[in-house]
């Protein structure tokens, strides 16, 4: 119970854009001993989960979607130290971009964190990353995974331009594209030839943890 309590102090602060609340809610966290993983996946993304709910049925706007995210920046900021000397070895190493004229990153930022606390090796290269920048960077680091993000029906075709210049540059076959966004249908996946559609930050970052533990 006590617990829950914590975790559900995480989600609250998070709904509520409070700064000051995640920080002391993330610290009693700590001091009681819950785990700094399970603070994140189990407290802040569940608050997430809400806000982006609250989002998509009107009751919130991109402002508060932008607000809460820098709320959980907070939030993992306070919990980050207590993540070393937790022993995670590198496990893999994916590449994560929002695509051309998307400025959208709470879930690519999610991701990106949730990746890394699991052994991921993660290089984030922001939002409105163009095509070109993307491929390059794959060509050059030759990641396991490439994981794109889109918020906007209007951007989501970048995706499949990303994939179909993987394809012309030899490389497609060399990583694992995963994609993501509240659009983002598995319908649409299939047909630009990702290898996978994210349901949601943990769903693809279980996925992700699949194909590197796979090899």
């Amino acid at each position: 119970m006590a617990e829950s309590r914590y975790l559900g102090a995480l989600r609250k602060a998070i709904v509520s854009l409070d700064f000051d609340g995640i920080k002391k809610a993330a610290q009693e966290a700590m001091d009681a001993g819950i785990e700094p993983t399970r603070a994140i996946t189990e407290g802040m993304v569940p608050g997430m989960v809400e806000v982006g709910r609250r989002f998509e049925s009107g009751e919130y706007f991109l402002s508060e979607l932008v607000v809460s995210g820098e709320v959980m920046k907070d939030g993992i900021e306070v919990v980050k130290p207590y993540m070393k000397g937790e022993g995670v070895t590198s496990k893999g190493s994916m590449v994560i971009a929002t695509v051309a004229g998307d400025m959208h990153d709470i879930g690519k930022n999610i991701v990106t964190t949730l990746a890394r606390v699991q052994g991921i090796d993660v290089l984030d290269l922001g939002v409105d990353v163009p095509t070109d920048k993307i491929v390059e960077v794959i060509a050059q680091r030759k990641p396991g995974i490439l994981g794109l993000s889109a918020l906007l029906t209007s951007t989501m075709p970048g995706m499949g331009e990303v994939i179909e210049t993987l394809k012309s540059e030899g490389i497609r076959d060399q990583v694992k594209v995963i994609i993501g966004g509240a659009p983002v249908t598995i319908e649409f996946a299939k047909r630009i030839g990702a290898d996978h559609r994210a349901a949601n930050a943990l769903e693809g970052v279980h996925r992700c943890l699949e194909w590197v533990s796979a090899g």
